[in-house]
């Protein structure tokens, strides 16, 4: 872990808490940052749809 000193709104941290019902200041800075990370992600993937061709039947694999 790293100990790290910020300075942040206290009323959006603690609106931030209330909304996720999460306990405590570092919990809401974890979720915020894996949320963030998780959202950068998904809109890297996003850069491929039509793009990747994948010799899949889906009628074949319902039937398994």
């Amino acid at each position: 872990m790293l100990r790290t000193t910020l300075d942040l709104p206290e009323d959006l941290l603690e609106e931030a808490m209330y909304l996720t019902d999460t306990g405590t200041k570092t919990a809401v800075i974890v979720l915020a940052l894996e949320e963030l990370v998780r959202r950068a992600k998904i809109a890297e993937l996003k850069k491929y749809k039509g793009k990747i061709s994948l010799p899949i039947d889906l009628d074949t694999l319902r039937s398994r």
